[in-house]
């Protein structure tokens, strides 16, 4: 860690935290497999994780990402670090056996350095799962201890509000390292400051992204953005691989 691949590290690429079922939101998954779309990954959710068992649905979705060179992430929660290890390895080994996954995103995870050494212990385990080929993402919505930085390949820095992002400040620790490093998830952006979003994320140094004008307390980034055709023409050609 880390062997991110991402090229252009100037340029902005979007990850996606997790759609809505395939069945419940087929335009989004099949508008992930566009040529072009600028996708540095996709996080599959089956059910809190990869389910109790297969997906034919999911399975599918995953497959169509896989043949069009889109990285697909198996959905792990960490749950601030109360979760049982035994279980989220479990979890990791069902997404990869049952839908191939490139790599993990360890959704609500730890940011204080006391959390450390269990999430180091967590990554190296999936590391090794995944035979040193895969692409983790920590989740953890604000700045972690800069520790965190070691054991991933991507630390998602925001994740939260446009009205918080649009003040936000950057640590400045981050400015030691690339912007390829760094994730921001980012609701309720308003279609008229798309710009000054990206404008944020470039200045703070984040180069994978994921806007949407929804709003509401849940499912947030579980549906396509009005302005999905715009980000895409906006940021321009795929960079994921």
């Amino acid at each position: 860690m880390p062997h991110l691949t991402t090229t252009g590290a100037e340029r902005l690429g979007v990850g996606v935290p997790g759609y809505a079922h395939p069945l419940l939101a087929p335009v989004e998954w099949a508008e992930l497999t566009r040529p072009g779309t600028p996708l540095h990954w996709a996080v599959l959710n089956v059910a809190d994780g990869p389910g109790s068992r297969p997906d034919p649905h999911c399975l599918e979705a995953a497959g169509r990402l896989h043949n069009a060179g889109v990285r697909v992430l198996g959905h792990l929660d960490l749950a601030h670090g109360s979760r049982p290890f035994a279980e989220v390895i479990a979890d990791a080994h069902r997404f990869l056996d049952w839908y191939h996954v490139d790599g993990y995103y360890l959704d609500r995870c730890p940011t204080d350095r006391a959390d450390l050494p269990a999430v180091r212990r967590t990554a190296a385990t999936l590391e090794a799962v995944l035979d040193h080929r895969g692409h983790l993402v920590l989740g953890h919505g604000s700045h972690p201890h800069p520790g965190y930085l070691e054991i991933a390949d991507q630390l998602v820095t925001f994740s939260g509000p446009w009205t918080d992002y649009r003040w936000s400040q950057v640590a400045e620790w981050t400015a030691d390292h690339p912007p390829e490093r760094f994730v921001h998830l980012v609701h309720g952006v308003p279609r008229t400051h798309l710009e000054e979003a990206m404008r944020i994320a470039r200045w703070q140094g984040a180069s994978t992204i994921f806007f949407t004008d929804r709003t509401g307390q849940n499912g947030t980034f579980q549906a396509l953005p009005g302005y999905w055709d715009e980000i895409v023409s906006r940021i321009g050609p795929g960079v994921s691989e």
